[in-house]
Parts: structure tokens; C-alpha cells; sequence
């Protein structure tokens, strides 16, 4: 019997399911020799017995295979439950042919701080410095993660779930004038629980710190007990808000397989697809250095690169204080344009004028693309999104920073212009 034929009927035998987890080679004193996650046990583990090995895993992995007698795997309700508890068992095993988990340097990790109120955020293993250097001190540690993108899509599904505070949220305590807390930007879209202005207790945090916690060490069967049994306590103490935002946390637990990572790579959202944000937003005074600009976010981070400035021409040379035909001809521009990549979605700053006026001018040149506009209220601040719902509950959170960087962006680049004494 030939080495190939042996690892083929000891891979059927496994009997590994089509559904995504954890799986274990095991080596012949029982020890874990390497673990990985995968969108389908079945099919990751199959590719491990492949002629082509040496080729796509390299003379490490074989080496590896040929040692393993045995393979476990543990089986999760979605990717991105597989994503944690790969980088948990990981860290908690160092098996010798995890290169990550023997050297992490360059890698991502995920911290917890040790403070009152502590604060999520991603660091590189070379930072690390596990309770005791004063500029990280870490409570809790998870890791590592060695695609950044996985981990800040799966950061971007935990957030939606759990609201927690980062570096750019400073605790209402710790504010310069603590009587009038400002609120960080995350707060105002709901991805913070307001530490900021103060609208949780220290003791309501914790409890959003300890579930966060047990997600990350891949407790799913813990964490959602925890949950039922805090949403019927808050219940019986007559907390029916906070027990109704159990209830939907517990709910979006049950059915994160619907939300979690697809695949890039063997795990990439959108199919595999980029989706391309573009926000445009038009800047000027009394009609004055008037320009438009174009900002872009792919899967959810800011592509600074991709930005675009336009300086308004107007109808004939004559620029009017018009911001509806301003923005026709920053898209028509735009869409002049084939070098750049097509957007996945369009986001306009204003009403139904701006959106009807963007809609036209795809329909006229004929392109496909959905359009949302983020109405203001008179203080400038969000309140309102238009367009398709799908898009918009899906893309909230990169609709929100799209339109706020345009807006940035605009006023940026009209003030400079104005200082220079430019005249457009």
C-alpha cells in the first residue's frame, strides 16, 4: 500500500462534515501538531492529501502530514466562531507546525486593556506586552490572527453585536469637563455604549466585556447562557429596556452564520468581491472655490489613495450656488472616468433632490449603481438615510464614515483653496 492510498482511506474514515470549524492533526504520542480553521472541514482537510501539496502548503506541511496519525475537528455554527477559536486553541496549544503560534511578531492580536473601562484594540505581536508595560497593559489577549482583513470584518460583526470602546473614546471620567462629556463618533452611530457621556455603569460594561470575552475564546454554548439568563435577571428587575437589548443581542448570536465571514480566499465576504463605497459631497462659500470631492471605502476601511478632488467648472464657465447641479457634474466626472473602479454603492449628502439628481445621471449614462443620500439635521449632525434598506442596514456603519470623510474632505480642500487665493 502506497503512502498516497494509506492517507486517502485514513481521510475517509475521518467522516469531517461540510460546514465550517476547527480541525486538529494529531501526531503519534497524541500531541497537536497544527490547527487551522476552514469554511468546510470536509474540503479543507481533503486538500491536505492532494498531489500538489509540496507546491501549494510547502515541505513544512508535508512534513507534518506525514507525522499525523489522527485528525479531530470542532465543529462551529459559522467561519467567523472559527476564526476565534482557531487563533484561541492556537495560543493555548503552540503546536510546533503553526508557525504563528511559535512566532507572532508580525501578526495581529486582538487586546483587551486592564482599566475601569477597558478598551478593545489591534496590535502587532511586537507590541505586545502581556500586564505589564505601561503603554499596554492587557487584561485579555486573543491571538493571533493572520490576515488583517478577517479580523476586522470579524471586529466590524462583534462590534454590531457588542458595542465596545476603543482608543478614540476617552471614559466621561477621565474628560477635561466631565459635566459636559463629549460623545466620540462611535457613540453617535452606536458602535461605542456611550463610556464617553457616560450612558453605561461600569458595572453594565464589564458584563459586555466578559461576553466579548467568551466569544473570543470560543465559547459560543457559555456565552449564549450567559446572555438568556441576563436578559430574564434584567427582565424580573422590570429593566425591560436593557432586557429587550438582550433579547436582540441573543438573537443576533443564534444567527451569526447569516452574518459572518464567507469566504476570502477559502473565506472572503461579498463572494469574494470588493464592495467599493464612494461618498461625494460639494464645499463652498456664497458660491466661492467651489469643489466637490469624492472619498472611497472598500469592505469597510478608508482607501485614502482613491480620494478625488474636483474643481467646479459650472454650465458655460458660470458657477451658481447650486449644489444640486454641482453634484451632476462631480458624478458625471466621475463616471468619465473608466480607469477607476465602478462603486459598489454611492453616497450622497443631502435629500431627495440630491438623490433623484445622482439617480439621473446614472440612468442617462447607463450604469447599475444603488445611490443612499444621509440627510442632516440643522446642526449638521446625521439623521436620516435614503435609499434601498438592504444597503443600508447592511453598509450603516461605512455609509456614516463615507459621508463624515467627504464632508472632511470637502471642507479641507475648500479651505485650501481659499487661503491660497485660488478663483474657480
Amino acid at each position: 500500500m502506497t503512502s498516497q492510498a494509506f492517507d486517502e482511506l485514513r481521510l475517509k474514515s475521518q467522516k469531517l462534515p461540510d460546514t465550517p470549524g476547527v480541525y486538529f492533526f494529531i501526531g503519534p504520542k497524541k500531541e497537536i501538531l497544527y490547527i487551522g480553521k476552514a469554511t468546510s472541514l470536509k474540503d479543507r482537510v481533503k486538500s491536505y492529501f492532494g498531489k500538489d501539496l509540496v507546491l501549494t502548503r510547502g515541505e513544512r506541511l508535508v512534513e507534518m502530514v506525514e507525522l499525523a496519525v489522527h485528525i479531530e475537528h470542532h465543529q462551529t455554527e459559522s467561519v467567523l466562531e472559527a476564526l476565534m477559536f482557531e487563533a484561541h486553541e492556537i495560543q493555548k496549544h503552540q503546536p510546533k507546525y503553526n508557525i504563528l503560534g511559535k512566532d507572532g511578531k508580525s501578526f495581529n492580536y486582538v487586546v483587551i486593556t486592564d482599566e475601569e473601562f477597558p478598551a478593545i484594540r489591534v496590535v502587532r505581536g511586537k507590541e505586545i506586552s502581556y500586564g505589564t508595560s505601561p503603554h499596554l497593559n492587557a487584561k485579555f489577549l486573543a491571538g493571533p490572527f493572520p490576515h488583517g482583513g478577517e479580523l476586522r470584518e470579524a471586529l466590524r460583526i462583534i462590534r454590531r453585536i457588542f458595542p465596545y470602546r476603543d482608543d478614540k473614546c476617552i471614559p466621561y471620567n477621565q474628560q477635561k469637563n466631565p459635566d459636559k462629556p463629549k460623545a466620540c463618533w462611535n457613540a453617535q452611530i452606536g458602535l461605542c455604549p456611550g463610556v464617553c457621556v457616560g450612558k453605561v455603569t461600569k458595572r453594565e460594561y464589564a458584563r459586555t466585556i466578559k461576553h466579548i470575552t467568551l466569544f473570543f475564546e470560543g465559547k459560543m454554548e457559555k456565552l449564549l447562557k450567559e446572555v438568556e439568563r441576563d436578559m430574564h435577571s434584567c427582565a424580573k428587575q422590570n429593566k425591560f429596556e436593557e432586557a429587550a437589548k438582550l433579547k436582540r443581542t441573543l438573537f443576533a448570536l443564534e444567527h451569526i452564520h447569516d452574518m459572518g465571514l464567507i469566504k476570502r480566499d477559502l473565506e472572503r465576504i461579498e463572494g469574494g468581491d470588493t464592495f467599493r463605497i464612494e461618498a461625494y459631497d460639494i464645499a463652498h462659500l456664497s458660491g466661492k472655490e467651489t469643489v466637490g470631492v469624492m472619498t472611497v471605502i472598500e469592505d469597510g476601511e478608508l482607501e485614502k489613495s482613491q480620494y478625488r478632488k474636483f474643481r467646479i467648472r459650472g454650465s458655460g464657465g458660470k458657477i451658481k450656488v447650486d449644489d444640486t447641479n454641482n453634484l451632476k457634474e462631480v458624478i458625471e466626472r466621475r463616471l468619465g472616468h473608466p480607469e477607476w473602479p465602478l462603486p459598489s454603492l454611492m453616497v450622497i449628502d443631502g435629500g431627495v433632490g440630491q438623490i433623484n439628481a445622482a439617480n439621473a445621471v446614472l440612468t442617462e449614462r447607463k450604469f447599475s449603481i444603488p445611490v443612499v443620500s444621509v440627510v442632516k439635521d440643522s446642526r449638521h449632525k446625521p439623521k436620516d438615510i435614503l435609499g434601498e434598506e438592504k444597503h443600508i442596514e447592511t453598509w450603516r456603519h461605512s455609509i456614516l464614515l463615507a459621508n463624515a470623510e467627504a464632508h472632511r474632505f470637502a471642507i479641507g480642500y475648500h479651505r485650501k483653496l481659499r487661503s491660497k487665493g485660488f478663483r474657480i
